[in-house]
């Protein structure tokens, strides 16, 4: 019997490991939101090798397969952060601005003098490549995928030309696994230059781009004359920023133009119409006074949620805002919802707000100034992936895409959702709840858990007896947890609950130190409950041995 047992115990923690290292899951039983399609009530979804294999109401369960149980769940293509700066490593602190307007004209000489073929200052440069800044590592974005955001658009913000973007998944070991498609962009900024370089106002920026796009466009059309017979004509110079230019021109690369306002709209739609450059809007906080224009001239928006607010603290001493100031924010939180009357295609970006769960408050806040719910979602996944050129790839539940999914129990739009899992390129991401357990913490109750507890936890089909230790001090819980497989192991952050209990558990598997998530609720000397863990969902359940009744 002890050898059946120990090789029953070998076979779960080969399942085990070769299941993790294959990236096979199974949600099971769950609410699909296809976007794409018709929502699936009661739906599997089927994850291997990154992508989704299968969904739908009557999907088998492969063998291999982790199986996450999703009843209560629905789950949603992974959301879209338009315009960001993720991925990006800090920079360092800049040196002191220098004193004397001789030491400024040498640092913007020497900002200058950067080895390149350009003949345009720092700032000017469209040719900056933001994957040369990009570094890889899951961690740096699990605020994001917390809050159930699995690709962004990542871009540097310096500088009138801001450089070509990339849109990225945010997980991933290397850049080059992160990058969905690179270049993707150019983003435009009106801003001016500092250290007195040209353009130092706002009409010389916009007249040097319009410049720059005229000298591309000779330039263009010089090298194809050259290339073509290059005898008595002189030779083009190569210049890297004009050349840069190229692909917008050739309609190849859209520009996201960073505007606000209704001014910097119109400067940007003329631009645009101007060289027949593909525009999209960022920002856009006044982009419903010029609805009509974007939809004629096709030009979607990404939409910021960082809305505007009052800055300084009110007091009684402070001046009154002004009544435009007001009107502003007010209109803002309705341009979400004229957008979507006018027929004009939009996505979300966070525009650099602090709080990033501040998202879900103010995309309601639209919600509740015209937006409908059905178009909000639409514009965090498909809507999105269409105006980023890659929804035959992201933004909907179907067979073939990339498995980027966002699991929630709840309400998506309520303020009691809980994001439970997401998945980017397939990888599982379990998002923790410490905080919510110690919120159901009971004040006090009848339930005494103390005792030696003979359990049986459910594996992929496999059955693996344990032995769970208790000790109970009020509503906190201390012992161990032993199975042949993973040994004793102490259990901590152990808690009686208004619904049960809960516990965490370091287990040493494979040689790897992993944190797994134990909840349960006992009636009388019974006990069930679920081991969530980044293999699966396990269940188990027991009973309390007889000198402990």
């Amino acid at each position: 019997m002890r050898k059946v047992n120990f090789l029953l115990c070998v076979l779960i923690c080969f399942v085990l490991q070769s299941k993790a290292q294959t990236g096979v899951y199974a949600i099971r039983d769950a609410k699909v939101f296809t976007v794409s399609g018709a929502t699936i009530e009661r739906g599997t979804i089927v994850i291997r090798g990154g992508l989704i294999e299968a969904v739908g109401e009557n999907v088998k369960v492969p063998a291999d397969a982790v199986i996450i149980e999703g009843k209560g769940l629905t789950v949603y293509p992974g959301f879209f952060d338009t315009n960001s700066s993720f991925g990006l490593a800090a920079r360092p602190s800049p040196s002191p601005t220098p004193s004397s307007p001789t030491l400024l004209i040498q640092q913007a000489s020497a900002q200058q003098q950067v080895s390149s073929t350009s003949n345009y200052p720092v700032g000017l440069r469209p040719e900056i490549d933001i994957v040369e800044q990009l570094r890889a590592g899951d961690s740096q974005f699990e605020t994001q995928r917390n809050n159930g955001f699995t690709t962004a658009v990542t871009v540097q913000r310096e500088g009138i030309f801001n450089g070509q973007s990339a849109i990225i998944n945010l997980a991933g070991e290397t850049v080059s696994a992160m990058i969905v498609k690179s270049p993707f962009a150019q983003h435009i900024t009106f801003r001016t230059l500092s250290g007195g370089v040209y353009p130092t106002s706002l009409l010389g920026t916009f007249s040097a781009l319009r410049q720059m796009f005229l000298d591309a466009k000779r330039l263009q059309e010089w090298k194809k004359i050259y290339e073509a017979n290059p005898r008595g004509i002189k030779r083009p110079e190569s210049d890297r920023s004009l050349e840069a230019l190229f692909p917008i021109l050739e309609g190849k690369m859209p520009v996201i133009f960073n505007a606000n306002t209704e001014t910097e709209i119109i400067r940007a739609l003329n631009l645009a119409k101007e060289f027949n450059i593909k525009a999209i809007i960022a920002g856009g906080q006044e982009a419903w006074k010029v609805a009509d224009r974007l939809k004629a001239q096709n030009v979607p928006v990404l939409l910021s949620l960082n809305f505007p607010k009052r800055t300084a603290i009110a007091s009684e001493e402070a001046d009154p805002e002004r009544l435009e100031t007001l009107r502003f924010r007010v209109e803002t939180l309705k341009c979400a919802g004229r957008l979507e009357k006018a027929g004009v295609r939009f996505a979300f970006q966070s525009g650099g707000i602090q709080n990033y769960a501040e998202i879900w408050t103010n995309l309601n806040r639209a919600i509740e100034n015209g937006l409908s719910k059905e178009a909000a979602i639409k514009a965090l996944t498909l809507g999105a992936a269409e105006i980023l050129g890659v929804s035959d790839r992201l933004g909907s539940i179907e067979t073939g895409k990339i498995a980027n999914l966002v699991l929630v129990r709840g309400d998506l739009f309520a303020k009691d959702r809980v994001f439970t899992h997401t998945f980017v390129d397939g990888k599982l991401f379990e998002i923790k709840q410490r905080e919510d357990r110690s919120n159901q913490t009971a004040t006090s109750t009848n339930v005494n858990l103390t005792g030696v507890w003979n359990l049986t936890i459910e594996a992929m089909g496999q059955s693996l007896p344990a032995t769970l230790n208790l000790n109970q001090q009020g509503n906190t819980l201390s012992g161990t947890l032993q199975t042949a497989v993973t040994g004793t192991t102490n259990i901590k952050e152990g808690k009686v609950t208004a619904d049960g209990f809960s516990f965490l558990l370091d287990i040493n598997f494979g040689g790897n130190q992993v944190e797994v998530t134990v909840t349960g609720k006992v009636t009388g000397n019974q006990m069930s409950g679920s081991i969530q863990s980044q293999q699966g969902t396990f269940s188990f359940s027991g009973t309390r041995t007889p000198q402990n009744q």
